[in-house]
């Protein structure tokens, strides 16, 4: 029978009405600092838990529920008769509800407060009663979210009792939120630069998807608790929900055009950049980027890296696309873009990808590396012919697409458009053939890995390819720098390979 609950809670949200209703049911209220004053304000009958523990909060109220009277009447197994002797005993009652939410430790740790500010945002006896209470969930119900007020109320209204399905589903919930909780902690006290011997991991859903990847795949949508990150706080404008794919080629779309500082566009399709371009303005990038390949943007992403213009608008719905992205849109190209019912517009709000780590899992673990944040050691010139000026501008900025092309990748590029991609080859002489083939005529080369033969040199020279960037390091590079040199190619070592699986 439910005769004393604990109440000690950050979230204040629908607590004053739920333990009204407590009240109501015959439930003596107990609670601690802040909620005891609130409840009080409320005009509330409630217990101070200094009067439980007969010992005032202490050390700023560091200690105030770390008590025996408090974890005896939590802990005790109701139909063990040793501990019920033990506890009427020493005088302790049971507890048989416990509500409590934590400090907001995921919130501020991501402000720019001090380390020791986000220290003190670390809870203790908050989540020390809670697993109490999971632990004793047969005898006890444990709360940990207002929205589980109602369904608890309706249960108590009626039957006078909480189920067993119901209250091990609550115990479940608190040692959910607590691994994330000490995951979140863990990760900040360790910090991002080790490999520790546990992984902890630390997400909150924020949706459940239609589906996954396919129709017949269930799916839901995590963000990181203690991290920022592009996909953690965009806005959507317009349009319908998001799917799973849609979230996973918007984060490809938009790493590749944070990697440009000029206007830069970039088309996604199944995962994989369908076109890149960079321009004078917004509607030039977006131009280029659409002309390279017109075919396959169709039904597809759109990431741009400046603010959106009217007549950008008006191009984009000449096609259509699934997403369009960028950090801005103007009020009149916003417009533009809402006529299309279901085209999703979504306005970025941190501008440059925020990843340390990259996450694969494999059945039965999981794969971490840092990010490839690194473009090159330097650019070595090993060839007689050095590359042009405008050559070096176009090599550049392939080598930054190859980076997010699915290996084996080649990206052929000219006047800053990615005119031709290469992705997911099991050979770099077929990724290398694609790409030309794609590109038509000609331009600079760009590969994610060292060429192990010369034949891609050769192939390059039969379509007019000038220039070449790759990373070098294989026991052949000799073979394909004489290659190039006999066709009278320029050729520019990086020192950094770039596989993408």
């Amino acid at each position: 029978m439910l005769k004393r609950a604990l109440i000690s809670v950050y979230d204040k949200n629908g607590i004053a009405d739920f333990a009204r209703f407590l009240l109501s049911q015959g439930v003596e209220l107990i609670s601690t600092g802040g909620t005891y004053k609130y409840l009080q304000q409320e005009g509330l009958k409630v217990t101070d838990i200094s009067e439980i523990t007969n010992f005032p909060e202490m050390l700023d109220g560091r200690v105030k529920t770390l008590h025996p009277n408090v974890h005896g009447g939590i802990l005790a197994i109701r139909d063990n008769p040793v501990h019920m002797e033990t506890i009427a005993k020493h005088n302790i009652e049971t507890i048989d509800m416990v509500i409590v939410n934590l400090y907001p430790f995921f919130d501020e740790v991501v402000k720019d407060i001090s380390f020791e500010e986000k220290v003190e945002f670390i809870d203790i006896g908050g989540p020390t009663m809670l697993r109490s209470a999971a632990k004793a969930f047969k005898d006890v119900i444990v709360i940990t979210e207002p929205s589980d007020y109602a369904n608890i109320k309706e249960e108590l209204s009626g039957t006078k009792e909480v189920s067993f399905a119901t209250r091990k589903k609550l115990a479940g919930k608190v040692f959910n939120l607590t691994s994330a909780y000490d995951g979140a902690i863990s990760k900040f006290l360790l910090g991002d630069e080790e490999f520790p011997t546990y992984l902890n991991m630390s997400y909150k859903k924020v949706d459940d998807l239609r589906y996954g990847e396919n129709p017949h795949q269930k799916a839901a949508y995590y963000v990181a608790t203690t991290e920022a990150g592009v996909l953690k706080d965009f806005e959507q404008l317009h349009g319908k929900e998001l799917s799973f794919n849609n979230i996973r080629d918007m984060d490809l779309a938009w790493k590749v055009v944070s990697e440009f500082d000029e206007f830069a566009a970039c088309g996604v399709k199944h995962s994989t950049p369908c076109g890149v371009a960079t321009g004078s303005s917004v509607s030039d990038a977006y131009a280029k980027m659409h002309a390279s390949d017109p075919v396959s943007i169709f039904g597809g992403i759109v990431a741009i890296n400046k603010e959106v213009d009217l007549a950008t608008a008006r191009d984009m719905n000449n096609t259509f696309l699934e997403i369009v992205m960028a950090p801005s849109f103007t009020p009149e190209a916003l417009a533009e873009l809402q006529t299309k019912k279901n085209l999703r517009v979504i306005k970025i709000k941190t501008e440059k990808p925020q990843g340390k780590f990259e996450y694969v899992t494999v059945d039965g673990g999981i794969l971490i590396q840092d990010s490839d944040s690194k473009f090159a050691e330097g650019l070595n010139v090993v060839t007689n012919t050095k590359p042009q000026e405008a050559d070096i501008a176009d090599l550049t900025m392939a080598m930054k697409v190859v980076k997010h092309v699915k290996s084996n990748a080649i990206v052929v590029a000219k006047n800053g458009v990615a005119k031709g991609i290469g992705a997911g080859q099991t050979n770099r002489i077929w990724a290398t053939a694609q790409a030309i083939e794609r590109a038509k005529d000609g331009g600079v080369l760009a590969s994610d890995a060292f060429f192990p033969f010369r034949d891609c040199v050769d192939e390059c020279a039969k379509a007019g390819i000038k220039a070449i960037i790759q990373p070098g390091g294989s026991m052949r590079d000799q073979e394909s720098i004489d290659a190039c040199n006999e066709h009278g190619i320029s050729m520019i070592f990086t020192g950094i390979r770039h596989f993408k699986h």
